[in-house]
């Protein structure tokens, strides 16, 4: 991956869950340094700020929460996110609760033909509104590019879907819900739980997702990191930790090689909530992984 021109666009989005604090996410993450850790590996940094989210009365849907404000947000996320990448620049999202996923993939997939998307991820965010437990969007928003879902969220920017289910590889699973696992199984996603990272390790976990995309002949590959993917002894500050997640370290080695792959053409990193936290320690986390991702390298 060559220098890279960057544009950091921040989604103070809490309303896709009922956990108030993840919208401090984007800040916390300035407050960690990414800014100067990527202008350090060489790269030109624009931060653009925030996407303004707006806040309404309580919704009294709760089988989708905050409906119309999650859209909103997604909404001005996704133009902001096209009119990024038809710059030639490299969009990096602060998030921000993990429903702002769809904006993101709406502002992408119509710039490629064959986009590939990793899920780095302690949950498969493939809900709908009838088989979600919840009614938090944020865990819809794979779903929803997928095709799937409310048609106010699916139909972002007009169309949809806007990724094909061949061309998802889901990292780090160990809490999917029931109609989760029936779609994945419906829709053949590739999904490396925890038992294949442990059974046989980070390398080969990521040799093989390289290797998947690499036969699919993508065009781009999206990576969505949710902090929860790791596990929560290196990650406290997010809103759904799951024990027994991937560790510090095999998550900056599948950020180095998918560095090296040269397949990341834009990121997200979400779920970071400073309210959770410990001194800031899941923001460090997060901007570590960055820089891993974006070319650092321990020697």
């Amino acid at each position: 991956m060559s220098k890279l021109n960057i544009s950091i666009i921040g989604v103070p989005m809490d309303l896709g869950q009922n956990r108030r604090g993840v919208d401090m996410g984007p800040s916390a993450i300035r407050y960690a340094g990414v800014v100067e850790r990527l202008k350090d590996l060489g790269h030109s940094v624009n931060d653009v700020g925030d996407i303004v989210i707006t806040r309404k009365e309580e919704s009294k849907n709760t089988h989708l929460r905050n409906l119309e404000e999650v859209v909103e947000g997604n909404t001005k996320l996704a133009n902001k996110v096209h009119e990024v990448v038809s710059e030639g620049r490299f969009p990096l999202v602060l998030g921000g609760d993990h429903s702002i996923a769809i904006g993101t993939l709406a502002g992408l997939a119509d710039r490629y033909e064959n986009l590939g998307v990793i899920w780095y991820d302690a949950h498969a965010d493939l809900n709908t509104a009838e088989t979600s437990p919840s009614g938090n969007i944020h865990g819809m928003p794979l779903a929803a590019s997928l095709g799937l879902g409310h048609e106010a969220l699916v139909n972002i920017r007009a169309y949809a879907p806007k990724i094909k289910p061949e061309n998802v590889v889901i990292i780090g699973a160990r809490s999917v819900d029931p109609g989760e696992r029936e779609l994945i199984k419906e829709k053949g996603i590739k999904v490396f739980s925890m038992h294949e990272i442990d059974k046989h390790g980070m390398t080969e976990v990521m040799n093989q997702t390289i290797a998947y995309f690499e036969e699919r002949k993508v065009d781009g590959v999206h990576l969505s990191l949710d902090l929860d993917g790791l596990d929560p002894l290196y990650t406290p500050g997010v809103g759904t930790p799951v024990p027994g997640g991937i560790s510090y370290r095999e998550s900056h080695l599948a950020m180095e090689m998918l560095y090296s792959s040269n397949l990341i053409t834009s990121a997200e990193f979400v779920e970071v909530n400073p309210i959770l936290d410990e001194k800031n320690k899941t923001a460090d986390v997060a901007v570590g992984l960055m820089g891993s991702l974006l070319g650092e390298s321990l020697v």
